[in-house]
């Protein structure tokens, strides 16, 4: 008799629920998946028997296992009989969106998994705030001069049951970005959620597409797919989320899987990112002015105001443009921390008033409760900006508005304490996980304790299916280097992907090859949704993609993709994060800049050859005056010997 019949297996009362499982995938990977037409690989099996043992002892797994070797389907088995198991969903986090659209796409690893076992596998998308519309910026451009038709749109083709306030409706969910493919990201920044949002006062919260879509996958049983970002703003945003009487931003999980874990780090740095704008606590201060409080509090919100402008002011006149960045450096100065400390000491005075206020019952609890949690967020943005050692900080201007970028240095003792101590399976899967055959780095940068680990290589005959060409370049010869990347597209008949390291290199090629008359589509990243343009990539042989970010996940198997171009060795870009990284270390180029390169650069290799049957070439352009112990450890990285071109 079966203790549970949700499983795909019997689990009796006296069996081991995990040598049960152990059976199972042995049976799949064995029998099962080879029926169904897919190849037997060593490689995915002995993954597969060295995960068991994170299942079985609830612990940390580092998973380094190469191109083609099959880990989304391994990792995904375990989760799915695991949360049935538990009762609990499995929360598979990936790098970043474009990355869930690519496992959950039609025919992606989990359509062809669920076909193949004739499984039925519940899976949900939690994507983040900024993938999801905005009703109140809806709105404002509804009222601009400049707002496109594309933008208009939207409004006009809204669910009936968002403008009408009638009773007994059925609500759906709604206002996703991928909904809007024919947006470019410039239009979609101006109706989608921002930061700056406050959604639990939103009078049109209850119709609102991003909260109609937490109601739905939070109903979970098998899998919830989201980013690395918002699983760690979940993370952080638990405990306030429940003093504010709110659900948690998704629910307790059975196990988790970070895809691309050796991303979680700046993913999780960015989720404690603070961001501050002179209209933010101006608001919140001025609705405490409005609330019929005390003189003296009165007082005190009018003299806190003053400090705020001032600070914004020096802010405003300390910040340096980075070239090549959209971010401002903030040279510190004595002037800023003493306007920050008598700011902080100014907010956490109103915070001890508040309390008094709330025993007077002057303010509504519900709003009170909200504007002190938005205080306590300031208070907690300005100790990290006065001890400038625990933090990076920088400048951003958006429409003019200038805001101030604070983002911790170091996060591993918070991911120690509200992650890697729950006694759970957690499954870090990456082709590249460590560092000369050591998981250590990794580790000790999430502060990850205690954990397991493996290696296994890529089951491709890399020497037989693949060629690298190089092409040595002088630095200032952008335009030489883009007509080659041209007449190689052409020879290739498109069915390429070029990746660039900035957004300027690609405006730059952009320019160039608008003047050519291509005899095949080229799609560039930004146009248009990107799941949209990766789709039209892949149905179409001839079609070529640009991208900036599309140097992970990305997989796209059989003729569409049988070249890629790497206009430039990806090395971190010139900001105030990687500055800081710089900053404290004795050798940034061999101890950050270098490392940074040849990871992404060997992802962004690993994007040709998706299975035995694919065939492509490389083309990769490396400077002259490249150094030379650097080149070195470039050829040393490539799975192949390369030809080289000068």
């Amino acid at each position: 008799m079966s203790t549970t019949s949700k499983l795909p297996f019997e689990v009796g009362k006296q069996d081991s629920f995990i040598d049960k499982l152990g059976e199972w995938i042995g049976d799949v990977f064995y029998d099962l998946l080879p029926d169904a037409g897919y190849e037997l690989r060593d490689e995915q099996i002995f993954m597969a028997y060295q995960v068991e043992r994170a299942f079985k002892e609830k612990k940390v797994i580092f998973a380094e296992a190469g191109v083609g070797t099959g880990k989304t389907f391994v990792y995904l088995l375990y989760c799915l009989c695991y949360a049935r198991y538990t009762g609990k969903p499995a929360i598979i986090a990936c790098a970043d969106e474009s990355l869930i659209e690519q496992l959950v796409k039609k025919n992606g690893d989990i359509e062809k998994l669920s076909n193949a076992l004739n499984l039925a596998i519940d899976v949900r998308l939690a994507k983040s705030t900024t993938n999801y519309l905005c009703l109140k910026k809806l709105d404002i451009q509804r009222t601009e001069d400049e707002t496109s038709d594309q933008v208009l749109a939207v409004y006009d083709n809204l669910p009936s049951f968002v403008n009408d306030y009638g009773t007994l409706q059925t609500f759906t969910p709604y206002g996703d970005r991928t909904e809007y493919k024919e947006l470019t990201d410039e239009e979609w920044d101006t109706i989608s959620y921002d930061y700056f949002q406050d959604c639990s006062t939103c009078d049109q919260r209850h119709r609102c597409g991003q909260t109609l879509s937490r109601e739905h996958y939070r109903k979970a049983t098998d899998l919830i797919v989201c980013s690395q970002e918002f699983y760690m703003e979940h993370i952080w945003t638990v405990d306030s989320r429940k003093r504010e009487g709110q659900l948690p931003l998704l629910p307790n999980p059975s196990c988790v899987v970070f895809d691309e874990g050796h991303l979680l780090e700046f993913a999780s740095q960015k989720s404690l990112t603070y961001r501050l704008q002179q209209e933010t606590l101006n608001t919140f201060l001025s609705f405490l002015m409005q609330s019929g409080t005390r003189e003296s509090f009165q007082e005190l919100l009018e003299d806190t105001l003053e400090t705020y402008d001032q600070f914004f002011y020096e802010l405003d006149n300390n910040s340096v443009e980075v070239e090549g960045s959209k971010r401002y450096q903030l040279n510190m100065n004595n002037q800023l921390l003493s306007l920050a400390k008598r700011l902080k000491a100014q907010i956490s005075k109103i915070g001890d008033e508040l309390v008094f206020e709330s025993e007077m019952y002057t303010i509504d609890e519900y709003q009170l409760n909200i504007v002190d949690e938005h205080l306590d967020d300031v208070e907690r943005c300005l100790n990290l900006f006065i001890n400038e050692s625990s933090a990076i900080q920088w400048i951003e201007y958006n429409q003019n508005e200038l805001t101030l970028v604070i983002m911790p240095k170091a996060v591993n003792e918070l991911l120690q304490e509200k992650v890697f101590k729950q006694k759970m399976p957690i499954l870090f899967s990456s082709a590249t996980l460590s560092q000369n055959s050591s998981f250590e780095y990794i580790a000790n940068s999430l502060g990850i304790k205690d954990f397991l680990s493996f290696s296994v290589n890529s089951p491709f005959d890399y020497e037989e299916q693949m060629k690298i060409e190089i092409n040595r370049i002088d630095q200032n010869e952008i335009d030489q280097k883009n007509r080659i990347i041209i007449e190689a597209l052409k020879n290739n008949n498109g069915s390429s992907l070029v990746l660039f390291n900035s957004s300027k290199e690609m405006k730059q090629f952009k320019s160039l090859i608008e003047q050519e008359n291509l005899q095949f589509p080229l799609y560039f990243e930004g146009e248009e949704e990107i799941s949209s343009i990766v789709q039209k990539f892949q149905e179409n042989q001839t079609a070529s993609l640009c991208a900036v970010h599309l140097w992970e996940g990305l997989d796209i198997q059989g003729e569409s993709l049988s070249q890629v171009i790497i206009h430039s060795l990806p090395f971190p870009p010139n900001d105030p994060v990687f500055q800081s990284k710089r900053q404290n270390t004795a050798n940034p180029y061999t101890e950050i800049d270098e490392p940074y390169m040849l990871l992404r650069l060997r992802q962004g290799i690993g994007r040709l050859i998706r299975s035995h049957e694919d065939r492509g070439k490389i083309i990769l352009f490396l400077e002259n005056d490249l150094q030379k112990e650097t080149y070195d450890k470039v050829l040393k990285s490539l799975p192949i010997e390369p030809t080289i071109k000068s």
